[in-house]
């Protein structure tokens, strides 16, 4: 049957695309409310990300929509620039990065540092925990990271004393209990995706006890959708609204693209092409912002579970879509059942799963200078912003690369006859000038000195100036000039 439809793979696909929804369903639901807007859009943005992206060629089993790791981004746009701004961020973000891949500059992504990338995800997860605590009591959350974290023992105290704040928290709390022990479940319990049984489950108790918690609020597929207004669009004068606009496109893109490369090492099929990945995610970015929802990313979660579903071609993400869209158009009342504290439970789960302890333990024993970069990152995204942040860690992984890459050495061949002879090598940069100038000023000065430069790959300007100042006073001290072979490098004075 699938061979006279065309499509050799469609059982595989199809059983799949369920699975994918399944997953895909609470966590578009989960985003949408922890960035502080209606649920729909979430439920649009996982819509857009099957039926638009999904059928764009780059990555073939790669699933895109509303991803956690945006979550804390939006929340503090929204806030900032008010609900009407967001889809002009988003639709600029997909026009930037459609044309990012028009000018083929998806692959370099790639080269941004992953210490950088985690660190990114690790102080998203540490603020989209805090702040996801205090959804799931029930209560206002400050409005910085610092705040958060700093208001969190406030919090307990206040939770505790209060029945129903303790209700809702602890709603929250079996919600990741069960998250955490799903995985050791009996795998025809598995078959059901754990997100999806802790939202279930959480409904049925909560409407069978009738549990004083906050649920979803509703208000239609159609009503959500809010076009941007051509005066939002002046906003982009705004230093500050720009700044937002590149922040999200640099962690869109480099979180999707990172995904690609992650789900590429899950299968054995076509590999990831990432210009065109790239553009894909710009096109589905682009409607996205006319649509007014949330920008979207490829997550990994979804892929990982679309690869181990058996899907085979890029049909399984598209009817993934299919099926959001006609449970949004459905079943709408049916996520008003939803109890808030049991959303904000999954995603104190998937904010715990962007922190990479065990890697930053392995890290910090063989690259300490990876690690720093990993935590100062994170750190100055909780106790900053997320832009800077993210401009923290860049700054320094270019300083650290800069740093590895001027090592020098200074070696004496022989001092045993009447001439010194040291030979330098490696890159000499003015990072590493103090070190140079050291260990010349420590070279015997009663003897003459051959000092061979035929070992340096680069001489900046600063060095060169040095080596030749160093050269004039050596020789200015009454012994014979310094001679400095390699003359087309640098010239030493007579």
């Amino acid at each position: 049957m699938d061979r006279l439809t065309g499509f050799p793979h469609l059982r595989q696909d199809f059983t799949a695309s369920l699975v994918v929804f399944l997953v895909a369903l609470p966590l578009c639901v989960g985003v949408a409310v922890a960035s502080g807007v209606p649920a729909e859009l979430g439920l649009i943005t996982g819509i857009v990300g099957g039926l638009v992206t999904g059928l764009m060629r780059g990555s073939s089993l790669q699933v895109s929509g509303p991803a956690a790791g945006l979550t804390v981004l939006v929340l503090e746009a929204v806030r900032t620039f008010g609900l009407p701004a967001l889809g002009v961020i988003v639709l600029t973000t997909g026009l930037l990065q459609l044309a990012m891949g028009a000018l083929r500059l998806g692959r370099w992504f790639r080269a941004i540092s992953v210490s950088v990338v985690e660190g990114m995800l690790a102080g998203i997860g540490l603020v989209l925990i805090a702040g996801q605590l205090y959804a799931a009591a029930g209560i206002d959350a400050p409005a910085s990271g610092t705040a958060k974290m700093a208001g969190i023992p406030r919090l307990l105290a206040d939770a505790v004393s209060t029945p129903a704040a303790l209700t809702s928290l602890a709603v929250g709390a079996a919600t990741i209990a069960l998250l955490m022990v799903w995985s050791r479940l009996p795998k025809r319990v598995r078959a059901l995706p754990g997100a999806l049984a802790a939202v279930a489950l959480a409904t049925v108790v909560s409407l069978v006890f009738d549990l004083p918690v906050e649920t979803v609020q509703v208000q239609g597929l159609l009503d959500a959708v809010q076009m941007p207004a051509l005066s939002e669009f002046g906003g982009l004068a705004s230093t500050g609204l720009l700044g937002t606009v590149a922040a999200f496109t640099l962690i869109a893109s480099a979180e999707s693209l990172f995904s690609a490369a992650a789900v590429d090492r899950l299968h054995d099929g076509p590999r990831t092409r990432y210009d065109k990945e790239l553009m894909a995610q710009g096109t589905g970015n682009t409607v996205c912002g006319l649509l007014g929802a949330l920008p979207m990313t490829a997550v990994i979660v979804r892929s990982s579970a679309n690869v181990q579903a058996g899907a085979r071609t890029r049909a399984s993400r598209v009817l993934h879509g299919l099926w959001l869209l006609l449970f949004a158009a459905l079943f709408p009342s049916a996520l008003g059942l939803i109890p808030l504290p049991a959303l904000a439970g999954i995603l104190i789960h998937a904010g715990w799963k962007l922190i990479p302890l065990r890697s930053l333990v392995a890290l910090w024993r063989e690259h300490r200078g990876e690690a720093l970069i990993l935590v100062v990152t994170a750190v100055s995204i909780v106790t900053v912003n997320m832009f800077e942040g993210v401009l923290t860690g860049l700054a320094l992984s270019v300083a650290k690369a800069a740093w590895d890459a001027s090592h020098i050495r200074l070696e004496v061949v022989d001092s045993s006859g009447d001439q010194v002879r040291a030979r330098l090598s490696g890159n000499a940069t003015f990072l590493r000038l103090p070190k140079i100038l050291d260990s010349l000023e420590a070279l015997p000065k009663d003897r003459p000195i051959a000092l061979d430069l035929s070992g340096l790959h680069h001489l900046d300007h600063a060095c060169r100036t040095a080596l030749e100042s160093w050269a004039e006073r050596h020789s200015s001290s009454g012994t014979e000039p310094v001679r400095l072979t390699r003359s087309d490098v640098v010239t030493a004075a007579s």
